[in-house]
């Protein structure tokens, strides 16, 4: 006997279906109306005299019996969408609009389609109007347009610091092998820092973690080359990087003549909270060094950063004291450049 093939198979399907007709047609509605349900749309069949001939899954607002009279459309919106419809059924011609209402929870927002129903002959016997909530999706792209917004604003804020960093880099350098040095190691710094400020959505660094960031670029044993104490605040964007900036300077300036450049050296940095007169905290952080005769005391974008670019970045002040056997920085930051909560 010869196999049954896809043919066979696909004719079998057919008569299948054809034999319970009126059982097809209530399986076929029953889904619909599940899947209007599930994907939270609204229909809506009206006559050409506007009469509501049959409605599925109306909800509010476009139900008018809602418990507390809330979430209904304004007569504004009502007759905007009366008078698109009316327009259908002149026309023949779809139409689609698009509708804010304010609900309990904020704003509501809705797509709506507003189609001719023909007949056999071309006339048009009524409008159907079909009703979808796109609120989510109104809020993704609003949240879309402020994150870019804020990557700009970011990306131009960091621009501009690198442009700065690169002019003083070239005024405290002689030999282009000196400036590529340094300014490449100034570049890995901020990215590092960027890195922390980007994992956290763009809401900052915790200033341990930067510190210690900063500091393990150049030490192969942190536990014994960094002595934090005292606060851990939450710098926003612009503090992070700046302030990443500074240890990165100390960090090098260290490696290069100070603690760090001996096997057994370490330095301490200190994070401590200053009110004044009732007013919000500042952070006081300090960076503390033994230093032996190698320390040099000219000047170089090091010092000009630390004094100068940093704390005038963050609105705040900064001292730099280099004695015969010991280095202090010390960095006032404004309250408004961290959280402490």
């Amino acid at each position: 006997m010869p196999s049954q093939g896809p043919t066979q198979d696909r004719v079998e399907k057919r008569e299948v279906i054809a034999m319970h007709p009126s059982e097809s047609g209530m399986q076929v509605g029953r889904a619909l109306l599940h899947a209007l349900h599930n994907a939270g749309i609204s229909v809506l069949y009206q006559d050409r005299q506007m009469e509501t001939v049959w409605a599925r899954n109306m909800n509010a607002p476009w139900a008018s019996d809602t418990a507390d009279g809330k979430d209904l459309l304004s007569p504004a919106q009502a007759e905007r969408i009366r008078a698109a419809k009316l327009k259908v059924i002149e026309s023949g011609n779809p139409d689609q609009l698009e509708l804010s209402i304010p609900g309990h929870q904020g704003v509501r927002w809705f797509q709506l389609w507003i189609d001719a129903d023909r007949g056999e002959t071309g006339d048009v016997l009524g409008v159907v109007t079909t009703m979808v909530e796109t609120t989510e999706q109104k809020r993704r792209e609003q949240t879309l347009k402020t994150l870019l917004r804020e990557v700009s604003h970011r990306s131009k804020n960091l621009l501009a610091i690198i442009q700065s960093v690169a002019t003083q880099t070239g005024r405290y350098t002689e030999t282009l092998g000196d400036f590529l040095a340094r300014f490449r190691g100034r570049l890995q710094s901020l990215a590092s820092s960027q890195d922390l400020v980007t994992s956290s959505n763009w809401r900052g660094a915790a200033l341990h973690e930067l510190v210690s960031g900063q500091v393990g670029r150049y030490s192969s044993d942190l536990a014994q080359s960094l002595r934090f104490a005292g606060e851990n605040p939450y710098l926003n964007p612009n503090a992070a990087l700046h302030i990443g900036l500074a240890m990165h300077e100390l960090a090098v300036n260290s490696v290069s003549y100070g603690a760090l450049s001996r096997p057994d050296g370490h330095v301490e940095v200190r994070a401590k909270l200053e009110a004044e007169d009732g007013t919000s905290p500042n952070l006081l952080l300090t960076w503390t060094e033994v230093v032996g005769d190698a320390q040099r005391n000219e000047k170089r974008f090091g010092s000009v950063a630390l004094e100068r670019v940093v704390p005038m970045s963050l609105n705040g002040s900064a001292t730099l004291e280099i004695g015969r056997d010991r280095m202090e920085y010390r960095l006032t930051v404004p309250h408004g450049n961290f959280e402490t909560d």
